[in-house]
């Protein structure tokens, strides 16, 4: 069997099986398509369909194969009245491989298997089914890697009376409000810190929540700065060779109140002090992405509060330069001009034009390229043509870089030499070269976590750094992507960040056909506990949904502004988790006014009562608790926390205060 596939997967199906058992139903006999369509589960590997299961050395003709992590559904009637398998890891993987089976019934937990291993003895499943009406399974990989954790339902079998049971996809869950709205006086939001080298130009549009109209003030700004006093934006260039930090008093007022609050702009040699913030194309609009979209989305995130959130990036991701062949005849073409600048095609006619779209509402642009001769979508790289590129992103405004692998893999195959040098040295060449520019460039390293790359982002100039693949092909795995993430937070630090990927909610594109927008496969507890990874983690937020698209329970998940002080805390550690069982995690991260971020989720397939203890969490004496997505203080507590009851994947996130 092939190692390292991830999410639930069908792979193994008898085929020897076409005859209905007496009074009920074989498992491998229903249709079991809603295991491998669920849109953001990850398909099979391979098939071993003609190849019948082993557990403890013995051959089972009947059953259903399936790799962890995932959840699948069953429905009943209610007619059925028993169920019964054996379970374990396949034979075929030896004594490799570490699995979980929790089942239950109509929410209840009616089978927990503990942890399984690779070799062991097969278990026993068999319990009533008399009145229940749907079955939950949940198959885990008993929070290690899930190689070779390939998990056997043997012999699985309902008793009927009556119609035979549905494998369905995951039942709805209607979307419901954490956060209130944000209140009329002004709120000033975002990072409490922000770094720029001397000379590059200065853009920065004050995050500020409350009712328009809104005038700002900003004391103790550098020299060569200067406030829009009506728009909050603050532009201009500091002096070449003034390196130091400036204490800058960020002042809001509007009909209903003031607000003020500390900044500090550091000019110095390190960019992005906090994770970076705001929206890339890719995950909603693939290869139809065009200039009047991203002038859109800029609007949008004005529009919507979400520039008031601190979200301030607006950036192109692949299939904005020309390719030697496409669908769409308006984005092949030359590939550069007669002097080998790169070109942009026809759905970009002007990407000056649309960087200063974007500069003018105080928010920055991103774009995208591969270090190879081609894009991962085939659209044209910058190799050998470096120098010229770095140039044209500064040239035409651009404030950020992703600098996709891709087609680099064929060049690196080819040079002889050190393995973790070829890895490191186009993403070194680039950043000295984007260093070398008249502006601040923020550099992303995307290469999905090759080489370790998160011990070496830094070193080569990255700013942040992909860790694993692309979340959108294993959407329905994105806690145990932000697990293996957090493995990685003694990396993380102001100006180097672990990057997960995007924000993929609201409404997003199925990255496997690169489709139109629809409704993110994911629940909304998911969905808040999946924002909740990402601030702890310190993770850059990069939304990749549709914004045309956005509906308040989106904005709700996304624009939490003291949710997001967690990512953007100027002390920039990365949190991770301190305590994982089976149905629940705790995570923990520290932030620089010595209070505490903890996120408690539930990870199990029911709601159920969570707490956690001050043990488990590192804590110690008594700490004053405030309920972040819901913004509201709970009180002073010691010991232990009880939450109350959480939903199926859902989170509390914590702020707690040490009390004297």
């Amino acid at each position: 069997m092939k190692p390292f596939l991830t999410g639930l997967a069908l792979l193994c199906l008898t085929g020897l099986c076409a005859a209905a058992a007496p009074n009920g139903t074989f498992m491998d006999e229903l249709d079991l398509s809603p295991i491998r369509q669920g849109w953001g589960e990850p398909q099979a590997k391979q098939s071993v369909a003609k190849r019948p299961l082993t557990l403890g050395g013995k051959t089972y003709e009947r059953g259903v194969g399936l790799h962890a992590p995932g959840t699948f559904y069953i429905e009943l009637d209610g007619s059925a009245s028993r169920f019964s398998a054996l379970t374990g890891v396949d034979g075929g993987v030896g004594d490799r491989g570490t699995v979980t089976v929790t089942i239950f019934a109509d929410g209840a937990k009616v089978f927990d298997s503990g942890v399984m291993r690779g070799g062991g003895a097969p278990m026993k499943i068999d319990f009533p089914l008399s009145g229940v009406r749907s079955l939950t399974f949940s198959i885990g990989d008993a929070g290690d890697k899930n190689t070779f954790d390939h998990l056997d339902l043997a012999d699985a079998f309902f008793e009927t009376a009556g119609e035979a049971p549905k494998v369905v996809n995951r039942p709805p869950e209607e979307p419901y409000l954490l956060t209130p709205p944000p209140p009329a006086e002004p709120r000033i939001n975002g990072p409490r810190v922000f770094g720029v080298t001397p000379g590059a130009p200065f853009i920065y549009r004050i995050p500020t929540t409350g009712e328009r109209p809104m005038r700002f003030a900003a004391d103790g700004l550098p020299e060569g700065l200067a406030l829009d006093a009506d728009t909050g934006i603050i532009t201009g260039t500091i002096a070449s060779g003034d390196k130091r930090p400036w204490d800058v008093t960020l002042r809001a007022e509007n009909a209903k109140g003031k607000a003020e609050r500390p900044f500090r702009i550091v000019v110095g040699d390190t960019l992005a002090l906090t994770p970076p913030m705001g929206w890339n194309h890719w995950y909603a609009h693939y290869d139809r992405i065009t200039d009047a979209m991203m002038r859109e989305a800029a609007d949008i995130m004005v529009a919507t509060g979400m520039a008031d959130a601190g979200y301030m990036y607006v950036n192109i991701d692949d299939c904005w330069m020309n390719a030697p062949k496409h669908k769409d005849p308006m984005r092949v073409g030359p590939a550069r001009d007669e002097n080998g600048v790169l070109l942009a095609n026809a759905h970009f006619p002007d990407m000056r034009g649309l960087t200063d779209y974007i500069h003018a509402k105080g928010l920055r642009a991103g774009t995208y390229i591969s270090p190879g001769p081609l894009t991962c979508a085939g659209f044209t790289g910058s190799y050998q043509h470096e120098a010229q590129d770095a140039k044209t992103f500064s040239d035409w405004g651009f404030d950020f870089l992703k600098y996709d692998w891709c087609s680099y893999g064929d060049i690196a195959r080819k040079e002889k030499g050190d393995e973790a040098e070829k890895l490191k040295k186009p993403y070194r060449q680039m950043s000295a070269l984007l260093r070398e520019q008249e502006r601040d460039i923020v550099f992303n390293l995307c290469q999905y976590g090759m080489g370790d790359v998160w011990t070496w982002g830094e070193e080569v100039g990255g700013h942040c750094w992909r860790t694993a693949g692309d979340l959108g092909f294993e959407l329905n795995v994105y806690h145990a992507v932000a697990r293996k993430n957090a493995e990685h937070h003694p990396y993380a630090r102001p100006g180097a960040w672990n990057d997960p990927d995007y924000l993929q909610i609201g409404f997003v594109g199925d990255a496997r056909v690169t489709g139109e927008p629809t409704p993110c496969p994911l629940t909304p507890s998911e969905q808040y506990s999946y924002m909740s990874l990402w601030c702890l983690m310190a993770a850059p937020l990069f939304y990749s949904g549709d914004m045309t698209q956005l509906d308040e329970f989106t904005l709700n998940v996304l624009c939490n502004p003291e949710v997001i002080e967690i990512d953007q805390d100027t002390l920039g550690k990365q949190g991770y988790p301190v305590h994982v069982d089976g149905e629940r995690e705790v995570w923990t991260k520290p932030l620089e006014d010595g209070s505490i971020a903890v996120g408690l989720f539930n990870t199990g397939e029911a709601s159920q009562d969570m707490a956690f203890s001050w043990e488990e969490a590192g804590l110690s004496g008594k700490y004053r608790l405030r309920d972040l997505w819901r913004q509201k203080d709970l009180g002073t507590f010691e010991g232990s926390f009880a939450a109350g009851t959480l939903p199926r994947h859902g989170v509390m996130l914590l702020r707690a205060w040490p009390e004297k």
